[in-house]
């Protein structure tokens, strides 16, 4: 009777044993969830925090740029989202002074919906290393002006149509810009 005793004995130990590895592994699984659980949630909160403050917009980091070719200099003032004007500093470094006849803004570099500054006499006389800012001028894209939220990236063509005063001959300069709404 002594030795079945003995034996339930040991099959209880053996039993809580058992049940003590399994209580072990249980609570090791659970630690290890909770753990990657937190690990998630505060990765998923940053996540959420860089979405909402734009960062995953590559137009947000999309410089701003105005270039036209040698001899000319460029600097985009504003681009309007409300009206879709664009203020334009052009500066020139010719050798001679130059009279623009017409200038515009749109996204073909085409003469499409340039302002005309004929006749002769309501030319814009830009002389020898200086500069003019052109103000109210209108881009377009795809056949209609500029609208669009604040920060939307514009990428077009600045169209320059001059005459060269020493030589009278009639030219055209296309600068490449790119620029956000503002």
């Amino acid at each position: 009777m002594l030795s079945n005793h003995m034996h339930a004995r040991k099959e209880l130990e053996s039993l809580e044993s058992r049940l003590e590895d399994g209580n072990d592994k249980a609570q090791s699984a659970m630690e290890y969830l909770i753990t990657y659980g937190w690990a998630i949630l505060v990765l998923s909160i940053i996540l959420a925090a860089l979405f909402m403050l734009n960062v995953f917009n590559p137009s947000a980091f999309a410089p701003s740029y105005c270039v036209f070719p040698a001899s000319f200099t460029c600097g985009v003032v504003a681009l309007s989202h409300t009206t879709g004007n664009v203020a334009v500093t052009v500066g020139q470094s010719l050798g001679t002074p130059i009279n623009v006849t017409a200038i515009g803004c749109n996204d073909q570099g085409t003469v499409t919906g340039m302002i005309s500054y004929m006749p002769a006499s309501s030319n814009i006389y830009i002389g020898i290393g200086s500069n003019y800012t052109f103000t109210s001028i209108p881009c377009y894209q795809n056949g209609a002006v500029v609208s669009g939220a604040t920060g939307t990236l514009y990428s077009g063509y600045i169209v320059l149509s001059y005459t060269n005063l020493q030589t009278g001959f009639q030219h055209t300069a296309i600068a490449k810009i790119s620029q956000k709404l503002t």
